[in-house]
């Protein structure tokens, strides 16, 4: 017994030590911002310039140590230099003015407003961290396992999720890469935000007119909608077709990061009612990578169901159904989730889904490109069972007893706090 105890602990002290060994080789920032072949960035006049070429981030550059401990994920595709298109505020769509600085707990954003009143964001692609570092992390010098757990996220994931969206007729906020020099409209947001790339996307509030469809009034956030359904029960219900649809894609591309901020709805007038069409936004976690020795140990479904690893099959579906779909598709028949898989088979064909993945730089394709397809093209073939075990799942949870995430401040009744379609429901004689 005692050989078995002093061999476990062996085991535990070379792993321990393995890990901070990996842990040591990720600096303590944000990584570089090295442009090829152009000097010192500082000095470069960005104004004779169309474009650049760089890397979305060099500090996931690793070891075969820190690979084997802390996962191959994407390192080759953030270190990747790329042409990336140079934009000025002062000329893009007409001029553009910086309102406000966006939240978020990694993504550094900032909200614009272009000539025609439409709002639009730059969404930092390198991600800050720090705000999720859990004291004991630091205090044990671990945090940066959690600094170099964002080589788990694909960098560029977004713009293809918005080619294969629009082949799925479901809403996206059309994102392009860019880069943005420091320039006099940033003004006080210049050290932070000038001299990087961004995703630069349609914002999921205010004008709707860059949609294209027909009688939309505005985009609102999520518990915007929650107010207007509280305040005009009957006048206002969401497209669950849609929703439904949108959820099923997630499964597909792997997106397992959808609580209630993640999304935006177009208010659409029918009459005198509203439909509220779903706008999905911020797709960092799509095509989530995550291996090693220490993510899958943190990451085990035990503790963190919902992340998971993209691979050919969807392997803990309970994980991937939360709140958010409790609380707007718990009352959806089943034969909607299965009309929904059809139709989104029919339409994300192997040439379909091939052809989205041509907005990607040709280097970025090579790497990653034909293996995430094949994961992609397995999950479609399986989606009417992944829709049957989702409704499944809805079916045995509770309604909420608890606000969604970022509606704790609103003065909701019981009714609708449990669900979305509840108020209507309990309302009827």
């Amino acid at each position: 017994m005692k050989k078995i105890i002093l061999g476990i602990g062996i085991i535990l002290s070379i792993i321990l030590g393995l890990t901070y060994w990996s842990v040591a080789t990720t600096p303590k920032n944000l990584g570089t911002r090295q442009i090829s072949g152009m000097g010192d960035i500082e000095r470069i006049n960005f104004r004779q310039h169309d474009s650049i070429v760089m890397a979305a981030n060099t500090l996931y550059e690793g070891t075969d140590l820190k690979e084997l401990m802390q996962g191959e994920q994407y390192r080759d595709a953030w270190a990747m230099p790329i042409k990336v298109p140079i934009v000025f505020l002062d000329t893009l769509f007409g001029g553009m003015k910086v309102i406000e600085e966006g939240g978020g707990k990694q993504t550094h954003s900032l909200k614009l407003m272009s000539a025609n009143g439409i709002i639009h964001t730059l969404r930092s692609i390198v991600k800050d961290p720090e705000p999720l570092i859990p004291e004991v992390a630091k205090t044990l010098g671990l945090e940066n396992i959690i600094i170099d757990g964002i080589s788990a996220q694909h960098p560029y994931a977004a713009i293809v999720v918005a080619a294969l969206a629009e082949q799925a007729d479901i809403l996206s906020t059309h994102p392009k890469i860019v880069f943005v020099p420091k320039q006099p409209l940033l003004d006080k947001f210049n050290d932070k935000y000038g001299n990087r790339m961004f995703l630069l996307e349609y914002e999921t509030e205010g004008k709707s007119t860059w949609i294209g469809f027909d009688d939309l009034t505005e985009i609102m956030d999520t518990e915007d909608l929650q107010e207007f359904k509280r305040d005009n029960p009957d006048k206002i219900s969401i497209d669950q077709g849609a929703l439904v649809k949108a959820r099923l894609f997630d499964l597909l591309i792997g997106d397992w990061d959808r609580h209630a901020k993640q999304w935006g709805w177009a208010i659409q007038k029918n009459g005198n009612s509203y439909n509220a069409i779903p706008l999905p936004c911020d797709r960092d976690n799509a095509f989530f990578n995550l291996e090693g020795v220490i993510p899958t140990i943190i990451a085990n479904k035990k503790f963190h169901p919902k992340v998971q690893s993209f691979r050919s099959e969807v392997e803990f579906l309970s994980g991937l159904v939360g709140p958010f779909d409790v609380y707007f598709l718990k009352n959806v028949p089943e034969s909607v989730f299965i009309g929904q898989a059809e139709n989104l088979q029919k339409l994300m064909t192997n040439e379909v889904i091939t052809r989205a993945f041509q907005v990607w730089p040709r280097q970025i394709y090579d790497l990653d490109g034909d293996e995430i397809i094949s994961k992609i093209i397995s999950r479609r073939e399986n989606l009417i069972e992944y829709a049957k075990q989702f409704k499944k799942i809805l079916d045995e949870r509770e309604l909420l007893a608890e606000p969604l995430v970022g509606s704790e401040d609103l003065k909701l009744n019981e009714e609708l706090i449990k669900c979305f379609d509840c108020l209507t429901f309990d309302s009827r004689p």
